[in-house]
C-alpha cells in the first residue's frame, strides 16, 4: 500500500475548485460568441431580402421579415440613385452584456 504525504491530501479538489470557474467564463464567452454570431448571419439573411422587397416595391413588408429574422430587429431603408440599402440591426443579449449586431444589404432600384 502506497501512501501519500498528508501535506498534498486535498490539493486536486482546490485545483479543481480553482479551474472550474475559469472553464465556466470560457464557455459561456464561447456561446455567446456563436449566439451573436448567429444573429448577425440570419441578420445579413433578413437584409438582402428585405432590399430585394423594396427595390421591388413593397417596402412595407421590409420590416416584417427583418423583424422575423431576430427578435426585436429594427431595419432602417436608404435609397441613393439606382440602389436601394436595408440596414437591419438587433441587440443581443449574451449573458450580462448586450452586443449590437448590425448587416447591410442593397439592391438595384425596380427589382432587376
Amino acid at each position: 500500500m502506497i501512501r501519500l504525504p498528508l501535506g498534498d491530501r486535498g490539493s486536486v479538489s482546490a485545483e479543481f475548485a480553482v479551474a472550474l470557474p475559469a472553464l465556466l467564463v470560457v464557455i459561456a464567452l464561447g456561446v455567446g460568441a456563436l449566439t451573436a454570431g448567429s444573429a448577425h448571419v440570419r441578420l445579413q439573411d433578413a437584409a438582402a431580402d428585405a432590399a430585394r422587397l423594396v427595390a421591388r416595391g413593397e417596402p412595407d413588408r421590409a420590416a416584417s421579415v427583418v423583424g422575423s429574422a431576430v427578435p426585436g430587429a429594427t431595419a432602417g431603408i436608404a435609397g441613393g440613385a439606382e440602389l436601394v440599402c436595408v440596414t437591419a440591426s438587433a441587440d443581443v443579449r449574451v449573458a450580462v452584456f448586450t452586443i449590437p449586431v448590425s448587416a447591410k444589404s442593397c439592391a438595384l432600384e425596380g427589382g432587376l
